[in-house]
């Protein structure tokens, strides 16, 4: 399944990935007018529209005997087995708990100020959802998740040496900034610390003073 998504993500068969990229887009776009179910009966009319001319047509190739071993147009589709094994089922039983209960555990720490800062950063998401919130509608921004998803991979792997040069580049000039930071403070900082002030013995001169006016 995984290999399935990835082929699909990078467009390496051109076809497929255009109708379920199209398709996508097409039925998000349909929920601004629509609801979810009226969507879905649609979709599936839809395809149905195509496949039962298909299955007739083929139903009436096997009584005419043109199609005598009675072969099924999408009997790749029906047989093919997207069932779980037991050990298969456990495992993804056990994925499924383990993320829901990380993500319980770190919604606990953050909400109950276990980490100042990473709480702090909790908020400023926080406050960064609210506003792409009251801007945008939720559904826009699944479709733009889409959208990138089909787009951005594709992009990164098309422009990965001229990235990579860039990322380069960026990271040189970072270190040019740190080091002339670094020589500024060296310069600003004293190079030695600042002697402390010779002080007179005023004992030894007041001394005799004392003893005239005793005498």
């Amino acid at each position: 399944m995984a290999t399935k998504v990835v082929d699909l993500i990078y467009w390496r068969d051109v076809g497929k990935t255009g109708l379920v990229f199209t398709g996508l887009v097409i039925g998000l776009a349909s929920l601004f007018q629509l609801s979810a179910i009226t969507v879905l009966s649609y979709l599936c009319m839809a395809i149905m529209c195509l496949t039962f001319p298909l299955r007739l047509y083929y139903k009436l190739l096997e009584l005419i005997r043109k199609n005598p071993e009675g072969v099924h147009p999408f009997q790749s589709y029906i047989g093919d087995d997207s069932s779980l094994t037991d050990e298969e089922t456990v495992l993804v039983v056990e994925e499924v708990v383990l993320m829901i209960a990380f993500a319980v555990t770190e919604l606990k720490r953050l909400l109950f100020i276990g980490s100042i800062m990473d709480s702090i950063k909790f908020v400023l998401l926080l406050c960064v959802l609210v506003y792409v919130g009251i801007t945008t509608n939720g559904l826009t921004l699944v479709i733009v998740g889409v959208i990138c998803v089909f787009s951005l991979p594709l992009f990164y792997k098309q422009m990965q040496g001229r990235m990579k040069r860039i990322g380069k580049a960026v990271n040189g000039l970072l270190r040019k900034i740190k080091s002339l930071f670094k020589r500024l403070c060296s310069t600003l900082r004293p190079s030695t610390a600042a002697k402390p002030a010779p002080t007179t013995n005023l004992v030894p001169a007041l001394a005799p003073k004392h003893k005239q006016k005793s005498k």
